[in-house]
């Protein structure tokens, strides 16, 4: 068997892990990761059912949660989400068993058979708010699976901001990574500064939300139980506007330039958007701004209000506007970084990927004009731009660290760097 050399290990076996609020994304260096949603469900008492077919499983995560579903009488107290706003509490033994067994297929599927694999590279990505404890947490999972299946040589954690960074290959910049829980405003100077980070509980699912209230308005109530068809729905007829007020009246002025027509494939299911195309612009700016005065009638009537974030001696209020909170975590940085923190304003995340309709970009924007457009409104001159792969631009980040961190640096609590390493830590 030949002996590869560390380096060339490394860029054949570097492994990269995305444990967003929505989606856990991972595999090996390639073009894109592979792709599940982050949750799982507890067979529970149908487990004796399930044994006459061969099913010993406890848990099950992936694709195949899907085959289960039917099987499940109460299926929101068996199928599990385990992560709120990119967190998990320490002591929520469902959500860590789900957190295993996501981390356990990944390896499975993506194990090579070849005799020379010893074992993966690691770099986890994580929320940049992420406690000590969930570090802790995945390096016992990681270390609980090497011992059972040697797919593990050693594993790191970062932020998911500096894994953007990284993917950017920026040093000094400020990464504002948008998914389904939450969004994470992180200045970067060579690493996060720690102290300068705020994080918004909103994200995705707020878009979610505002969108849901608008197919209970149009009559589709009986559907937004189904989270897959109010996504839809969002992605396809969602809008960031220049400035809503005048979206709303031009909107209103000329409802047949807006509206729009939604059909599921394969159904005759359809939701049509006529004089009612003012709408969608709620769905983009309550991700930049629910404190508009027109979600305040959307509260009142139960869609939650975006939850506030306790950072240390710090609230931030959830419908903080998003320009504001990037201004807030910015004025807790040295003056002599702030130009070169403006200068590169990096947006990453599914929940940044809004399209311009042709024929409408007097009226809409994409998410970096609209920051910019934002913080010029601040008096503040600024370079904003999305990555060119949103969804997966952690992932990628999370593979070149694997091949860059050196092997023979350790783990070091202090400065959160460095490989937990088999043979050495377990």
């Amino acid at each position: 068997m030949t002996v590869l050399s560390v380096a060339t290990y490394k860029q054949r076996y570097a492994y990269g892990e995305d444990y967003g609020t929505s989606q856990f994304k991972f595999g090996p260096i390639g073009e894109k990761p592979i792709v599940i949603e982050n949750r799982g469900l507890f067979l529970g008492e149908s487990r004796t059912l399930l044994k006459i077919y061969g099913i010993e499983k406890e848990v099950v995560v992936g694709p195949d949660v899907v085959k289960y579903l039917g099987s499940i009488e109460d299926v929101s107290r068996h199928l599990v989400y385990p992560m709120r706003d990119g967190l998990i509490d320490k002591n929520d033994g469902r959500s860590w068993r789900i957190i295993e067994e996501l981390t356990r297929y990944g390896f499975l599927v993506s194990r090579p058979q070849t005799r020379d694999f010893d074992g993966f590279y690691v770099t986890a990505a994580l929320s940049a708010i992420a406690p000590d404890y969930m570090y802790e947490r995945l390096f016992e999972i990681h270390a609980k699976i090497d011992k059972e299946e040697r797919s593990v040589k050693a594993v790191t954690v970062i932020p998911q901001p500096l894994a953007v960074a990284i993917a950017e290959k920026s040093v000094t910049c400020v990464v504002v990574e948008s998914g389904h829980g939450n969004t994470q405003i992180t200045p970067i100077s060579a690493y996060p500064i720690r102290n300068a980070i705020v994080a918004l509980n909103r994200g995705g699912a707020e878009a979610d939300a505002i969108a849901a209230e608008i197919l209970k308005d149009l009559g589709f109530g009986d559907r937004v139980r189904e989270e897959k068809f109010v996504r839809l729905f969002k992605e396809a007829v969602g809008l960031v506007p220049r400035n809503l007020d005048a979206a709303i009246k031009a909107a209103r002025q000329n409802p047949e330039r807006f509206a729009v027509a939604f059909k599921i494939p394969g159904t005759t299911i359809e939701v049509n958007l006529e004089r009612n195309g003012w709408m969608r612009f709620l769905i983009g700016e309550v991700i930049f701004n629910p404190e508009h005065e027109v979600f305040e009638s959307y509260y009142k009537r139960g869609m939650p209000r975006p939850r506030d974030t306790v950072m240390g001696e710090f609230v931030v209020r959830g419908t903080l506007p998003l320009v504001n909170a990037i201004q807030e975590a910015l004025s807790r940085v040295s003056i002599e970084l702030l130009p070169r923190l403006y200068n590169d304003i990096i947006l990453s995340g599914g929940n940044f990927s809004w399209r311009v309709p042709k024929g409408l970009e007097d009226v809409a924007v994409d998410s970096a004009e609209k920051i910019r457009l934002g913080l010029a409104e601040l008096g503040i001159d600024s370079r904003v731009h999305i990555v060119a792969d949103p969804l997966y631009s952690v992932w990628k980040g999370a593979i070149v660290y694997s091949i860059a961190l050196p092997e023979d640096v350790e783990w070091d609590w202090r400065s959160r760097e460095g490989w937990y390493k088999r043979g050495v830590h377990y």
